[in-house]
């Protein structure tokens, strides 16, 4: 097909400042690097890191190289190809048309991809929207009209019967989320969850949990409209800050909902500063914590003991490898008669509206709002 010479992108020039749309330009077909490919933005869904990489919060713990384009949660469809095979990381083939998920880079070869077998901690990762956009192949975030996918990227093909914007939150919360689900290991039925947070992150656990035939779900979090959609996802009871404004009656009333005991297994996926501590409350004797949420941000006091009180194993994760995006997008297939994963999205807003997205993310107006690319006006 025939390519434009430069596309729209919303850029970050300065932390904290407003974004700028930008025309960058496209890389020609001949400056595919083998094993590339060229992907036009359909949908990209704003995630909390997307606030938190604006307003410079995650910059010590993974710095950018200003300007970037902001997003990294987003799907698109194949417009161009580099050299070499044309199929995605599992097998599939892969045509002009299909529509696709992508992941950082990581770089294959250093002792945590190769030894460890965890790419995710990869030492010489390469992310999308924290690499410079004044370079080639400068199209290196999701709220763009276009994104470069680098030759070592991951990437699946998004089956039939997904629908564009939950494939887009497949690609960040939901994927973040089977990691972590992989990193706790196998939950019993008759075990106790606590999610801590009721955005996208919290919400998604919720059902893969309630689908997995755990019982008794708690969701801790705000606002009453996220908490609502909880309930409707398969949590048995939910606990609101707003309800339960202090660290002391939230703990007391998880205690109640967990006969005394606490949790079996807590996911922290709030990013609230204060959560990690709180959360090692509702943890029960012997209990696994998985923390996802913690970006960045002040210090928090922790008392140590209690990891050696409870004998607690606590678990950090961060984002996550294909075989993930793969499981994410098959549970969003087998399940979407189940849940209604697109009650999730929240506002379409055209590409030159992205101040306004990220300002609704982040005073939580929003569950999860879509950015759409190409459009020129609301939907």
């Amino acid at each position: 097909m025939s390519l434009p010479k430069t596309a729209r992108a919303a850029v970050v020039a300065e932390y904290g400042k407003p974004i700028e749309i930008r025309e960058l330009p496209v890389p020609r077909e001949d400056e595919l690097e083998p094993g590339s490919l060229l992907v036009r933005v359909d949908v990209a869904s704003v995630c909390g890191s997307d606030v938190h990489q604006w307003d410079g919060m995650t910059q010590a713990l993974a710095p950018a190289q200003l300007p970037i384009v902001l997003g990294h949660e987003m799907m698109g469809t194949v417009v161009a190809f580099g050299p070499g095979p044309r199929e995605d990381s599992i097998g599939q083939p892969l045509r002009e048309g299909d529509r696709l998920l992508w992941t950082h880079v990581y770089c294959g070869q250093c002792h945590e991809c190769r030894v460890q077998h965890t790419p995710t901690l990869c030492r010489r990762k390469k992310q999308y929207m924290r690499t410079n956009c004044e370079r080639f192949p400068y199209l290196v975030g999701g709220f763009a009209q276009y994104c470069y996918v680098f030759p070592p990227s991951g990437r699946v093909r998004i089956p039939e019967g997904v629908p564009d914007g939950v494939a887009s939150a497949a690609s960040c919360a939901l994927r973040t989320v089977i990691h972590a689900m992989d990193r706790v290991g196998r939950i019993e039925p008759h075990q106790r969850v606590v999610i801590q947070g009721a955005g996208p992150l919290g919400l998604f656990p919720t059902a893969v949990a309630n689908h997995a035939g755990v019982g008794e779900v708690i969701v801790v979090g705000a606002p009453e409209r996220r908490l609502a959609l909880a309930k409707r996802w398969g949590a048995s009871a939910v606990v609101s800050i707003d309800e339960f404004p202090t660290a002391e009656a939230r703990l007391a009333r998880v205690r109640e909902l967990t006969d005394g005991r606490g949790a079996d297994v807590v996911f922290e996926l709030s990013g609230a500063p204060y959560a990690f501590a709180e959360g090692l409350d509702f943890l029960r004797a012997g209990g696994r914590y998985a923390v996802v949420g913690q970006l960045g941000g002040p210090l928090t006091p922790v008392q140590a003991a209690l990891f050696v009180r409870k004998g607690a194993t606590i678990l950090g994760v961060q984002s996550a490898d294909i075989g993930q995006f793969w499981k994410a997008l098959e549970f969003v297939r087998r399940t979407g008669a189940r849940y209604d994963f697109e009650a999730m999205l929240t506002t379409r807003y055209p590409l030159d509206r992205i101040n306004d997205a990220i300002q609704s993310m982040r005073a939580f107006r929003e569950i999860k709002p879509l950015v759409l690319p190409w459009a020129e006006t609301s939907t």
